[in-house]
Formats: C-alpha cells, sequence, structure tokens
C-alpha cells in the first residue's frame, strides 16, 4: 500500500472519530469589559449644568474666535504677524461664507464654527426628543430652501446690501443641503452626493457640530452613536472621530479629571474600527502618534540654544519652546492634503489637549498657534474642556469678551442657548 493512500485512510478514520464523537461540554467564557464608559452619568442639578453646558458652549467660541483671524495661515505666518497668540486678536480678514460674514471684526467675533452650534441648538428645539438623521436631513434641507425662497424677497426690494447677505447663507449652507436632500431622496442619489461633498475629501465636517450631542447625551456611548449617526457628510474614520468629539464633550460634562476625556478613545468603539482588519482604529493610531512627538520633544537636545529666538508673546523659556516647535514640526510631518481633513484635525486636537494638560489658555494657545485650520480644532478643543471645566473656571477676560461680542456683533447669544438647551433636559 502506497504512502499516499495510507495517507487518506488515515485522515479519513480520523475524520470520522471527529464526527462520531461527542461534542465538548467545555465553553471558556468571553470577556465581557465593564464598560463605565457605557453608563450615563449621574445627573446634574439644575445650576451645574447649565454651567457646564454655557462653559462648552463659550468655551468652544474663545477658541473659535482666537483663530478666527489667522484660519488657514501657516505658524511661521502667525509668528511674523502676531508672535505667539494669548488670547483674543481682531479679526481683520475678508468675509467668507464659511468664515466671518462681514469684513474686520473686532476681536471676539467667531466663523462658522460657533455658527454651527448655534444652528444645533435651533435643530435641538424644533425637534427636541425626536431628533434622527432623518430629522437633521429635513432640518437643513428646509432651512435651505428657506433661503433661496427668501433671495427672491430681497431681489423684489432691489436691496443689494440684504441680497448679499442673503447669498452669504445660501453659500454657506448650499453644499451641505445638496448632500441632505439627495440623503432624503435615497441611498443611491445620496452616495453619489456624498462622495463629492467638498471634492470628495475627507474634511471635518461633522466635528463642526457633533460635541454638541455630548451635551444631551450624559452617557459616552450613547453620545458617539447619536453623534456617528448624524455624521451624514463624513467619510471613512471621519465619522468615528465625530462620534469621538461627542463622546468626549459627554465624559467632560460628568468629570474635572482630563485623563477621564482622553481614555474615552480606549473605552468607546460602539462600531468596533479597532476591528478593522489590517488597519485597526486610525483615530486611535494618530492620537498615540501625537503622544509619541509630545515623549519624544522632552528628549530633544536643548543644550544649544543660543540661536533660538522666541516669539515675542511666548510665556515660557528657550527650553519650552524649542520643545513646542518640536511638536509643531511633528504635527507638520503628518500633514494632510487639505488643513480641515479629519484625521489632521483630531491629531491636533488631541496634542493640544495633551499639551494642555487641563489649562484652558495654554490648550487654546498650543492650538491657534500651530496654525492650519486652528479656528476649528480650537472650537472643538474649547467645547470638550469648558463642559469640563464649566463657564465659572473659563479664563475671566476671554469668555466675556466673546459673550459680548457675539451677542451684540453677531447676534448669538450664548447664554439664552445654553438655556434652551438645558431647561427642556432639566425639566
Amino acid at each position: 500500500m502506497s504512502l499516499r493512500i495510507i495517507f487518506i485512510l488515515g485522515s479519513f478514520l480520523l475524520l470520522s472519530a471527529c464526527t462520531d464523537a461527542p461534542e465538548s461540554s467545555v465553553d471558556l467564557p468571553s470577556p465581557t469589559p465593564a464598560n463605565t464608559f457605557g453608563q450615563a452619568s449621574p445627573p446634574l442639578d439644575a445650576d451645574a449644568y447649565y454651567d457646564k453646558v454655557l462653559g462648552a458652549l463659550v468655551g468652544s467660541a474663545i477658541g473659535d474666535a482666537m483663530g478666527a483671524s489667522t484660519e488657514m495661515w501657516h505658524r511661521t505666518a502667525i509668528q511674523k504677524e502676531y508672535g505667539y497668540i494669548n488670547g483674543l486678536t481682531d479679526a481683520l480678514r475678508s468675509k467668507s461664507p464659511e468664515g466671518t460674514w462681514d469684513h474686520n471684526l473686532v476681536a471676539g467675533a467667531t466663523t462658522d464654527d460657533t455658527r454651527w452650534k448655534y444652528f444645533m441648538g435651533q435643530y435641538f428645539a424644533e425637534k427636541k426628543n425626536q431628533i434622527s438623521p432623518d430629522a437633521f436631513a429635513e432640518f437643513i434641507s428646509q432651512y435651505y430652501q428657506t433661503l433661496v425662497k427668501g433671495l427672491a424677497n430681497e431681489k423684489s426690494q432691489n436691496s443689494t446690501d440684504a441680497l448679499d447677505q442673503q447669498m452669504e447663507k445660501v453659500n454657506w449652507i448650499k453644499e451641505w443641503a445638496r448632500v441632505t436632500m439627495a440623503y432624503q431622496e435615497g441611498p443611491t442619489a445620496y452616495n453619489r452626493v456624498l462622495h463629492r461633498f467638498y471634492g470628495g475629501e475627507m474634511s471635518c465636517a461633522g466635528m463642526l457640530y457633533t460635541p454638541m450631542f455630548g451635551l444631551i447625551n450624559l452617557n459616552p456611548e450613547e453620545a458617539y452613536t447619536v453623534a456617528y449617526d448624524h455624521a451624514l457628510f463624513d467619510l471613512g474614520y471621519a465619522r468615528d472621530i465625530s462620534g469621538l468629539v461627542a463622546a468626549m464633550t459627554s465624559t467632560a460634562m460628568a468629570t474635572s479629571d482630563l485623563d477621564s476625556v482622553l481614555q474615552t478613545i480606549q473605552y468607546v468603539d460602539p462600531y468596533e474600527y479597532r476591528n478593522s482588519r489590517l488597519i485597526g482604529r486610525l483615530s486611535e493610531g494618530l492620537a498615540n502618534s501625537a503622544d509619541n512627538m509630545i515623549e519624544r520633544s522632552t528628549q530633544i537636545d536643548l543644550s544649544d540654544s543660543t540661536k533660538i529666538k522666541i516669539p515675542k508673546g511666548f510665556p515660557g523659556s528657550k527650553s519650552e519652546w524649542m520643545q513646542l516647535d518640536a511638536i509643531y514640526q511633528g504635527l507638520e510631518q503628518e500633514e494632510k492634503a487639505i488643513a480641515f481633513h479629519a484625521g489632521e484635525i483630531w491629531q491636533i486636537l488631541y496634542a493640544g489637549l495633551v499639551y494642555g494638560d487641563g489649562d484652558f489658555r495654554k490648550t487654546m494657545a498650543f492650538i491657534v498657534n500651530a496654525g492650519r485650520d486652528n479656528d476649528t480644532v480650537a472650537a472643538v478643543a474649547g467645547m470638550i474642556l469648558g463642559a469640563q471645566l464649566g463657564f465659572r473656571d473659563l479664563p475671566d477676560d476671554l469668555k466675556q469678551q466673546t459673550l459680548k461680542v457675539n451677542k451684540s456683533v453677531l447676534g448669538i447669544d450664548l447664554e439664552q442657548l445654553a438655556k434652551n438647551i438645558t431647561q427642556p433636559l432639566a425639566n
């Protein structure tokens, strides 16, 4: 008998034995992690809740305002013009749909980042407990259609200034409305239009508004899923990031410990991005890379600092500037094709939170002086830290100026917005 035949017969007998044998009764249990991040935090009393919501809204507006004058600048251009920014500067810039809606506004003025927070407050108020992706798509589509109808009225009044203002609003929302109107039409139309949203690039669209879900969902995992499902404009892992910033904001509402906020990344992953084959969770990898940059900056050679020039206004020593500059260089090496790429904004956000270590002004300064899409990054970080610290513990000069200018110049009353959000939920 040949070896081949023996092998075949042996394999058959072994297979038969396995088939006839009784099934094992042994069943080793799989782990079920105790996910405290998936549990709702204890309810806040009305005053504490309002203080944290207002802190989040104002903190976000401060970050937006601090970056408004230098949005999309390179950090060397910022240093040349302003030195190292530690506070609010006049928004000396031309108006634009995504920027300020008027030319050269005073310090404290904000851009589309704060406008989106206000817009979401209106969405929460109108839809109340019935928020959903469908309701969100309808809300944006109806707003756009109302604006378009309003153009005819402005034309009939022969007011070119009023027409310009109306057009500014249309241009701001039309790219978004194109997606939501296609979403309402069906999956084929939605998929076709989604992949041309802002050129088909993985922009930070969801991050402009999803942190707001962390203010009304005090369960971080629930905040993540609601935000993720509302991220109708995001591609790929940008949706994971949009969910994460909502979950981090939710965690910040329940704690004053920054480490707990940062650990949200490890514990909140309801759609299992970490299990992505060959890739894993890219948002977590970017955060780890930022951590490594900060760690490496503490190990650079500081002996030759004689030729180092500290930017005007930098509050630290030459050694501290050299370390900060090393972090900036590391971030620049990982820049994406566009400054408002979700992955880039997320990485700078995470680096800023770690570097600032809970210090609001230090975190905002780190982010704003990094350049790129600095107002958006600072707006997200400001909402997270504002939720953590509360309005009372935000820097007084920054919060009072930002409150005043947003209300008197831009018509955005952040205090009233906080009341609108908290009162229905507190009752």
